[in-house]
């Protein structure tokens, strides 16, 4: 074994009480409110089909229920549009709602973590309308305003005053023509950016963050946080190869006072309020490097961030939409990367879905005849790395890509931009683009919740804003829980775990077998405890390297795994089991 291979065992200790962070042995549940549960039959999910489902929650044994933008807005990007912070959109309810909900959830020992969208908020805030009311107004400072590139008239091709491409497709720069200046949004033209330069914005949204503290939420994930300091000279960006607009990351991505911002946060809203509270910061590009920073405990900047290096390993030379599968190796190299880069300092967010991403078991396992195999063995390898597991919904029951007809029946902005753009301007073959799209689309992750086999799956009484799979009639909540393969307690039995014990929670990581194309092993040791953990990412029968399937059962995606009439040197089709030589650690299986 090589010395790269073995992580130092740390403890990541609360700078403020000493000892381990309570957030090392909590599980995350993610919830996006429009497409959860719709308590008033209007086809949008709300607060009341959450409160609804509490109990659901609480029995899965989750710690912590982060939820999706409830704010008012205009939705043109499903609420990270954010038109007014201190108020609940009307869609999903009232914030006398919203207070039932925290209250029920306290109730039964959860913590509620709101989203935090302030790189940019809705061009229909008051903020932004009062900005671009003139150029002279009090408030156009609050965000970023440009005249034309020079040489160019106001609205002319190539006239944005940097060649920066939006996220959404398209440039980053959108004319308001009723001051002649362009404003800069990284992603939709409805998303403006805030400008973080200006101390007022800082202090505005400081105050707002300590409004819902004290109203009684228990923490922030902060979205596209590392985007919040711009070069303030915003230069041009490198064109890539066929590319239509520059790559603006470098002068935005983890920019020049992102640190100065998030220790004036951390100074302005938590100093002085309980340790229980957590901070999440969403970074696309961070580096272990950066993340170093980012978490370090003594710094006072975030308790962990969501990193995306490894969600981004199946992208093709042409990004995102040039899909080429998974190498495991890849991913081996990634996760291994950030477990014994944060292994002394700071901490890990553990995750592989979320509203962003496509489902995990269509996307890297087997959603066909091996669902519940694949489904488990990715959650099992997933929960056993050192951090702290998140979970999106659905994801416990093993919902599925959606198999979407047509680009009419995408509701993602992100993807419905991206066809137009491929079809038109880079003139792509339409079923091509739409071959890609059903795979990555974020629109996967965001259909209804699959409740149960009754009519748009339990999920509301009216027409959902977004259609059921087809499937739910197989693949719902009320069936897996009673089915002999329940993926629903598989999750349950991995939650217990990390509860009970410490070599999950704290304990060394080392890799091994890191060249295996199909077997992801490793060990966990804490404290002489040691747990090893053997997965077979295929669906081929799997032979083991001599003597490492032998140990004691903890737990397994095989019923008979841990009865010994499993054969310890195989691994069937998608199987995992987590094993120990402590006799100590309680029986899982």
């Amino acid at each position: 074994m090589s010395a790269d291979q073995t992580a130092p065992d740390e403890t990541a200790p609360d700078p403020v009480q000493g000892g381990p962070a309570w957030w090392t042995s909590a599980i995350v549940y993610q919830i996006y409110p429009r497409s959860f549960a719709d308590s008033d039959g209007d086809g949008v999910g709300d607060l009341g089909g959450i409160i609804g489902k509490l109990d659901y929650l609480a029995e899965l044994g989750v710690d912590v229920l982060w939820l999706s933008p409830v704010y008012q807005s205009p939705h043109y990007d499903n609420g990270y549009d954010i038109s007014d912070y201190r108020q609940i959109d009307p869609v999903f309810g009232t914030l006398e709602q919203f207070s039932d909900l925290l209250a029920g959830a306290h109730h039964r020992g959860m913590k509620l973590v709101m989203d935090l969208v302030v790189n940019h908020t809705s061009h229909e805030h008051e903020w932004f309308k009062e900005a671009s009311s003139s150029v002279t107004s009090p408030k156009r400072d609050w965000y970023w305003w440009r005249e034309p590139r020079e040489g160019f008239d106001a609205g002319a091709p190539g006239a944005e005053p940097t060649n920066w491409g939006a996220a959404f497709s398209g440039p980053a720069w959108t004319l308001d023509p009723h001051t002649g200046q362009y404003y800069l949004h990284l992603f939709a033209a409805q998303q403006p950016d805030l400008n973080w330069e200006n101390p007022e914005v800082r202090s505005a949204i400081y105050d707002m963050m300590n409004w819902w503290l004290d109203l009684g939420v228990d923490g922030f994930r902060m979205d596209v946080i590392n985007y919040i300091s711009k070069d303030p000279t915003l230069p041009d960006g490198v064109v890539p190869p066929g590319g239509l607009w520059g790559d603006g990351g470098p002068h935005f991505i983890s920019g020049p006072r992102i640190h100065d911002y998030l220790q004036e946060m951390h100074r302005e809203v938590f100093t002085g309020r309980s340790a229980d509270l957590i901070t999440v910061g969403e970074m696309p590009g961070a580096t272990v490097k950066e993340a170093l920073l980012f978490t370090d405990p003594v710094r006072r900047e975030l308790d962990m961030i969501f990193q995306f290096e490894h969600v981004e390993l199946d992208y093709g030379p042409g990004g995102k939409w040039d899909y080429r599968g998974l190498n495991l190796a890849d991913l081996k190299t990634s996760w291994t990367r950030w477990q014994h880069g944060l292994a002394t300092t700071g901490w890990n967010s553990l995750y592989l879905n979320n509203h962003d991403q496509p489902r995990l078991v269509s996307r890297f396992g087997d959603d066909a005849g091996l669902r519940y195999e694949s489904a488990t063995l990715w959650a099992t390898l997933l929960h056993l790395h050192r951090g702290t597991p998140y979970i999106y919904q659905g994801e416990e029951l093993g919902m599925t890509n959606v198999p979407f007809a047509s680009i009419e029946d995408f509701s993602d902005l992100e993807s419905v931009n991206y066809f137009a753009e491929a079809t038109t301007v880079l003139g792509m073959d339409p079923e091509e683009v739409l071959a890609s799209i059903r795979i990555m689309s974020r629109d996967n992750a965001r259909t209804p919740v699959q409740w149960s086999g009754e009519a748009h799956a339990g999920f509301t009484t009216g027409e959902p804003w977004l259609s059921v799979n087809p499937n739910y009639l197989s693949i719902n909540a009320e069936a897996d829980r009673v089915a002999e393969k329940s993926i629903y307690s598989h999750y349950q039995r991995l939650i217990r775990l990390r509860h009970e014990s410490a070599a999950v929670r704290l304990g060394e990581f080392t890799l091994l077998e890191a060249d295996h194309p199909t077997l992801y092993a490793f060990t966990r040791s804490h404290d002489g405890e040691t747990l090893t953990v053997v997965g077979n990412v295929s669906g081929e029968k799997l032979a083991l390297p001599n003597g490492l399937g032998h140990g004691e059962c903890l737990l397994g995606n095989y019923r008979d795994a841990g009865a010994g009439k499993s054969d310890p040197g195989w691994l069937r089709p998608w199987e995992a089991r987590v094993l120990s030589t402590s006799p100590a650690v309680h029986e899982f299986v």
